[in-house]
């Protein structure tokens, strides 16, 4: 019988740290806006914006498990995402984003079923690095995330992008619920 420390690693399972956890490191003077609204956020190992993210950048990219990523994400979406915005109850929006859910069967009414549907399909598929990166400025790193939903006027699902903003240890925020098709 072998007895060896490879064979008895072998055997274990261990968890891969297939997520990262941006660092921003205070080694200077001078702070990139987008590397401090970078820090401490999760990303999919493969699925992180570039880094070094500039010339002389000292952030650092933190190996972190998927067990953390699950333990601590969460999403958040604001009712008046949807209404008012949304579906434009206060007649302020020029987007025509309500034409687009009216004609899926949804009204004002749905606020609140779309809202939690969308947070429910947004943490599921962030935790499963299921989101594609956007735009980073100084205010954060956007996401999209493909939301499905039924269309009540058809045997057919719709789905849509969502637009979020990452925020440190894994929390996503919704900042439109819907970013295009």
């Amino acid at each position: 019988m072998d007895f060896s420390l490879s064979n008895f690693l072998s055997g274990l399972w261990c968890e891969p740290y297939d997520w990262v956890k941006w660092v921003h490191r205070n080694l200077s003077d001078n702070h990139c806006p987008e590397c401090l609204m970078l820090d401490g956020c999760f990303f999919k190992g493969d699925n992180h914006p570039p880094h070094p993210h500039h010339p002389y950048c000292h952030c650092i990219l933190e190996n972190i498990m998927h067990s953390e990523v699950e333990a601590k994400a969460k999403v958040f979406a604001d009712y008046r995402k949807f209404d008012p915005y949304l579906f434009n109850t206060q007649g302020k929006e020029t987007h025509g984003k309500e034409k687009m859910f009216h004609s899926w069967g949804y009204d004002v009414t749905d606020s609140n079923y779309l809202k939690s549907e969308i947070e429910r399909q947004g943490l599921r598929k962030y935790i499963a690095g299921d989101y594609k990166l956007g735009f980073l400025n100084k205010y954060g790193q956007r996401i999209s995330i493909r939301i499905e939903i039924p269309n009540r006027n058809s045997n057919y699902n719709v789905s849509f992008n969502a637009g979020f903003m990452v925020y440190p240890n894994g929390e996503i925020r919704l900042n439109t619920p819907y970013g295009g098709k």
